[in-house]
């Protein structure tokens, strides 16, 4: 199967979780809080990810989620990025058929729900770094799934 990626659209991701955009005018604040909300039992953690870059076309064989909690990906050094998601199907699993594949600048950040199948974090044209925060604490705060060959593709540009 393949699947085209999109431009960034607030609407269409945002049954898997959020966008993350700065504000557009001086003194103006973005509140996000919400997707960092506490979780019983669970301890925040903040941690930064140096993603090495790949290439599309690429194939994804396996997605992952964090059942208990969100989790957000701040980019602080990208170019661009690659967010692919996917609902789970009626047993849970990921469903590839309803993947969606997002580009996104290197200004954008991401924050998925609890329970959101997701590849892992997907740098385009460069290395990137990202800070990504959420709670851990239990034995399945990763849960990892093979998936059927899933190739990405995206033709599209994204300016930042």
């Amino acid at each position: 199967m393949t699947l085209a990626a999109t431009l960034p659209d607030d609407a269409a991701f945002a049954p898997f979780g959020a966008l993350i955009h700065g504000p557009q005018s001086p003194g103006e604040r973005q509140i996000y809080s919400g997707w960092l909300a506490p979780v019983d039992g669970l301890a925040q953690q903040f941690h930064i990810n140096h993603v090495a870059p790949s290439a599309l076309p690429l194939v994804l064989r396996q997605v992952e989620c964090h059942p208990h909690a969100a989790q957000v990906f701040l980019p602080l050094k990208a170019s661009r990025y690659l967010a692919v998601v996917m609902p789970p199907d009626a047993t849970g699993a990921p469903d590839r058929a309803r993947a969606l594949a997002v580009v996104l600048p290197g200004t954008v950040g991401v924050a998925y729900r609890p329970g959101c199948w997701h590849a892992a974090m997907t740098a385009l044209d460069q290395a990137a770094e990202f800070a990504v925060l959420m709670w851990r604490g239990r034995a399945d705060d990763d849960v990892f799934a093979p998936i059927a060959p899933l190739t990405l593709t995206a033709p599209l540009k994204v300016s930042a």
